[in-house]
């Protein structure tokens, strides 16, 4: 493994410093629930070890999200890139090959990156809706290739597979007798509805979601891997065990006790977001010097600065950073070029977005030539 840091973390206004920004339009979540929240009294929890596959009882929560879905196939991890990292290192190696969504977040690229497998590109383009192509992506799969590797809704597009979509690259997962991954972490946040949860459909498919970006829980670090395949579970469990033995025990209650609760404490996160996403689109309707692919599901959305309209980029993110101390997530975090920039509209409240949307506008203006 060669590990390098990505500039989505070092850049992170976790690093940076909340106190540091004024308007925080880099999160890629919902806004932060507190513990006081959520009526959750924890009193005399024995702070032991816990099932090394997750909790039961938040496994059969997680469980009933998907038909015919069993406890068993689900195992509980330290979030959504815990995941990820075990199901990257369980299946590739220098050796392998494997085809990925880009952009994309960071994670899903930098640790099949570090082990050195073949990585080919399934580049999503502004031009074609950053929209899911089955043909380029069979093009891609390839003799050796062990793992496809899809986001829905994209993070950072905010752009929906459909379930046909979902269907077509699994089809060419079992054609092709390997894996599909689907990262679904906002699943639950697609404008249109939830597709079926992806490892209900096919052995083939391997769903990784969390509680971080739509119940706005990143601070607990749970997320949760989910297969039919007993002997690939199996391995994914020998490479938790190894990694961390099991999960908090704070954080699983935590998480069970949420799930347990959705029925309440989702819709208001829901509503919330669509405010948001309403708000945003007004604004962009009014912008001159940006474009975007209106996003279909998320908390997030990728608008460019147009080619042409004399904004300076490194100036505009000086401007904004410096002047306006307004933060967005800019587009090299996601290997794209830097005119692009993932505004997160979930996470602030409605006065912090409404200003950091204003200074964008300003700043635009202002990092013209």
């Amino acid at each position: 493994m060669k590990y390098r840091r990505m500039s989505i973390e070092i850049e992170s206004p976790e690093q940076f410093g909340y106190g540091n920004i004024r308007c925080n339009l880099t999160e890629s979540s919902v806004t932060d629930l507190r513990m006081d929240e959520l009526g959750l009294h924890l009193g005399s929890l024995p702070l032991a070890y816990t099932d090394h596959m997750g909790k039961r009882e938040l496994r059969e929560l997680i469980a009933t999200e998907g038909a015919g879905l069993a406890t068993q196939d689900v195992i509980v991890t330290a979030g959504a890139a815990a995941a990820l990292f075990i199901v990257a290192t369980s299946l590739l190696d220098a050796s392998s090959r494997m085809v990925v969504m880009r952009p994309n977040y960071a994670t899903n690229i930098e640790t099949p990156r570090a082990i050195g497998c073949d990585i080919s590109f399934l580049n999503l383009e502004f031009e074609r809706g950053y929209s899911f192509d089955a043909e380029r992506l069979a093009a891609l799969v390839q003799p050796g290739t062990r793992l496809i590797s899809v986001t829905t809704p994209h993070n950072p597009t905010g752009v929906t597979m459909s379930k046909a979509d979902l269907l077509a690259a699994i089809a060419l997962a079992e054609k092709n007798g390997c894996y599909l991954l689907v990262d679904e972490t906002y699943r639950e946040m697609n404008f249109a509805g939830p597709t079926p949860l992806a490892a209900s459909l096919s052995p083939r498919c391997i769903s990784v979601a969390s509680l971080s970006k739509s119940y706005g829980l990143p601070g607990i670090r749970i997320g949760w891997i989910i297969t039919r395949d007993r002997e690939l579970q199996e391995t994914f469990l020998a490479a938790k065990e190894q990694i961390c033995i099991c999960n908090s025990v704070v954080d699983e209650e935590i998480a069970a006790h949420v799930l347990a609760q959705k029925g309440r404490i989702l819709p208001p996160i829901l509503r919330r977001s669509r405010q948001a996403f309403d708000q945003v689109k007004a604004w962009m309707s009014r912008q001159q010097d940006l474009e975007w692919v209106e996003p279909s599901g998320g908390v997030v959305c990728f608008p460019r600065i147009k080619t042409g309209s004399g904004v300076v980029v490194d100036d505009f993110y000086r401007i904004l950073n410096g002047k306006y101390s307004t933060f967005v997530g800019p587009g090299h975090w996601f290997e794209m070029e830097r005119r692009h920039m993932r505004i997160g509209y979930g996470w602030p409240k409605p006065a912090e977005l409404t200003e950091g949307l204003q200074n964008i506008t300003r700043a635009l203006e202002e990092a013209k030539g």
